[in-house]
Parts: C-alpha cells; structure tokens; sequence
C-alpha cells in the first residue's frame, strides 16, 4: 500500500485583479482584489418611470444584487436617473446604480450632470460609442465626465455589437498569415482587444486603472471561457463575468452556471450577472437568485442557509420528505431579513431533509441540523440530528410543526451566542 497524497478541497482563486470601487452614500462595494465575488443585475423597466424603475431596483437589491444596472437611453431617461435615485435614498435602499449606455452616451452623460452626478458607474460599449474619427472623441467625452465625477466605468464589450472597424481590419490581417486563424478566433482577439485597447486608451485619458473594470460577454458557454481565459491573461483588470442572452428557464439556468462555475473555478471573474430570459409572469430577481446559489454551491460566498434533500426513489414513495424539504427552505429564507441582523454566522448553516433510513442519518449527521424521515415500510418515526448527534425522535401528524420549532430553537441558541 503507497502513501497517499492529500486531496485537496480548497478552491483554488489565484487571480488577483485590481480592486475598483463603487459607491453610493456611505456604502462601498469593493469590486476585484480580495473582494468577494459581486452580485449584479439589470432592470427590465422603462427608466423614464422613476417610480417603477425604483421598486424594481428595491426588489432585486432586497433579492441580494449588490449592483444593479438600468437602461439610461434617451434624454428622458437621463432625466429620470435623479428621480430613481432620490426614491431608493427615501425607501433605504443604497445600492449604487449602473448606468447602461449606447450609441448617444456621450451626449446623455454632457447634457444630464444630475445623472452623471446620480449614476455609481457607467457602462461603455466600445462596439457603439461612434464611428470613424468621432469614436475617440466621444469616448474620450465619457471618460472626461467619469473622471470628473469620480466614477468608475465598465468597458463591455458584446459580440452582438462588436466594433466592425476593428473586426475588418484583424479578418484582413488574418487573411496575410500563412496559416489563418479560424473565423471564431479572429472573433474572439477582437473581444479581447476591443476591451484592452479601450481600457488602455482610458488610461491615455488620464482615468485611474483602478477605476476600470471590463467585461467581453458573448452566448456560447465554450466561446465564453475562452474569450475570459485569454483576456485575464493579458490584463489586471476586475472583470465581470455573464453569459449574454442566455436564454430562459432549465437552458438559461444551465449554461449561465456552467459558464460562470468553470471561470470562477479558474479565479476568473470579480462581479457576475445571470442574463436569464425571465417566464411569462416571473419575477426579474430570480437571475439574482441564480447568481446567490452559483455562488454558494461553489462554496465562494454564504447568502442562506443550505438544505440538503434526496432526491427521491422507490424508497420513499411518500412525498412527505419532500414537502417538509420546500417548507424548510421557504422558511429559511423568509427568516434571513431578520436572522442575519440577530444571528451572525447563520447564513452557513446546513440542514438536511432526508426520505429514508439509507443515506437519511448519514447526510443528517453530516448537517448542522437534519431529520431522516421514515421511507417506505419503515418504522413512522423521524430522528432528529443537531451537531452530529441524536436529539430526539419525532412521531405523528405534526413532524413539520415539530421540525420547523427545532430549527428556530437551534439557531437562537447556536448563534445567539455568536452575537455576544
């Protein structure tokens, strides 16, 4: 028998960007460098309703986004930037807001001070800032106002809208090598050069490195690892990291944590944002909900406490098991509002919700808290497991009741304490 060698756990992160900061009021979000991994989002609003556009950002920050972005596209818009901002400060919400811009930018951002002034950040997408001999001019004006206001800018670059000046001119220069780059990764150098070179002419403008965060977002979860792995070789910028139009429901869902798992796995990434296709009549914070679990799974940040449940089997042809599982979860996260102002620390905790005698104790043991509810032709009794040992068996009618009442019990002992 040979010595084994350790299997390592930890997550491994070894990029370190540079640390950007953005603001609103006293809050501070730190963004790259050592900071965690930043939640965003993105109204779906029309901006020039203030009002709906503010209960929208209130419901996503409360949903747990830490940025969150709106649409500033016409001169009404702009004008309701300040308007947005005053009803968030009167309704407690800090978070800083993300200013998205195409195409007239520049004039919105020259034209609207309030709004410049109101914005924590700006987006810039280099692929439609202007054409020819007026793309530097108008850049250069939108830096010019970021810097004077002292905000920070996200250079983004889109496939969907890549500058096709810059594209021409690598196809042509791939056409005169002797051996020619396939189509998709002429693509692919022109993302990343697109981002790097307009960082770099924000640098020329006088703009703080620290102040510039890039992103280069395309559809395909292969194109955007790709894409991320070259362009955080070649630069120290944060970068924020989402798989455009990703689409909606299971798709949607699947590629964007594919996608982001992978380059969070390699370090990459600094702020994410899951584009998802909302369904008809769902909410707009579910894409932040997705964001929270990609993170918490990859074991990266703690937003709620975790709940472990089987899947189900011909064991457990009951669906009690499953029932208390979704009742645990809705109550737990009911509950975080007010736990994580009282309870330090519980937003780590791990339930287990388990259907029969097989794994049930195991992954119960294994829990901060857990019950093993009987499978099928087992006993109808339901141990309870709190800190890796049998606490008491739960029997009859009112076993969620019973199980729900524990966990409250155990989070006000557990971590009550902690608060002290």
């Amino acid at each position: 028998m040979t010595d084994a060698q350790p299997i390592g756990s930890s997550f491994p992160r070894p990029r370190r960007s540079r640390q950007a900061r953005v603001s609103w009021g006293s809050r501070v979000v730190t963004i790259g460098g050592d900071a965690p991994v930043r939640v965003q989002a993105m109204t779906n609003t029309d901006t020039v309703d203030a009002i709906g556009t503010a209960i929208q950002v209130k419901e996503l920050a409360i949903a747990g986004s830490e940025l969150v972005r709106i649409t500033v596209n016409t001169p009404e818009a702009a004008q309701a930037v300040p308007h947005i901002r005053d009803q968030l400060d009167r309704m407690g919400i800090d978070v800083p807001l993300i200013g998205d811009f195409h195409y007239n930018g520049h004039r919105l951002l020259t034209d609207h001070p309030a709004c410049a002034q109101a914005l924590s950040k700006y987006r810039i997408n280099p692929g439609n800032v202007g054409k020819g001999d007026k793309r530097d001019k108008q850049f250069a004006q939108m830096i010019e106002v970021a810097m004077r206001h002292d905000k920070p800018v996200r250079i983004g670059v889109n496939w969907g809208s890549l500058d096709q000046e810059l594209l021409a001119a690598l196809m042509d220069e791939n056409a005169r090598r002797a051996e020619p780059w396939d189509a998709k990764q002429v693509m692919y150098q022109a993302l990343v050069q697109s981002g790097i070179g307009s960082a770099d002419a924000a640098r020329e403008l006088g703009m703080d490195p620290n102040q510039i965060i890039i992103s280069c977002k395309v559809s395909g979860v292969q194109d955007l690892v790709s894409v991320y792995r070259a362009l955080a070789a070649r630069c120290d910028h944060a970068l924020h990291l989402g798989l455009t139009e990703a689409g909606m429901g299971t798709k949607g869902t699947v590629a964007s944590t594919a996608a982001l798992a992978l380059l969070l796995q390699e370090g990459i990434g600094d702020t994410i944002r899951v584009s998802l296709t909302p369904q008809p009549g769902e909410s707009r914070t579910q894409e932040v909900l997705i964001a929270l679990e990609v993170l918490q799974s990859l074991g990266l940040r703690t937003f709620n406490p975790s709940v472990t449940a089987c899947p189900g089997c011909g064991r457990t042809t009951s669906t009690v098991f499953q029932e208390l599982a979704q009742q645990i979860d809705v109550f737990l996260r009911a509950q975080m509002p007010l736990w994580k102002a009282r309870y330090p620390g519980v937003e780590g905790m791990k339930v287990a919700v388990m259907g029969c005698i097989v794994n049930g104790p195991g992954e119960s043991k294994h829990a901060d808290i857990g019950i093993s509810l009987p499978g099928t032709g087992e006993a109808p009794a339901a141990p309870v497991f709190i800190d890796g040992e049998k606490a008491v068996t739960l029997r009859g009618d009112t076993i969620a009741q019973d199980f729900q009442r524990i966990v409250e019990d155990y989070v006000a002992r557990r971590y009550a304490a902690s608060a002290r």
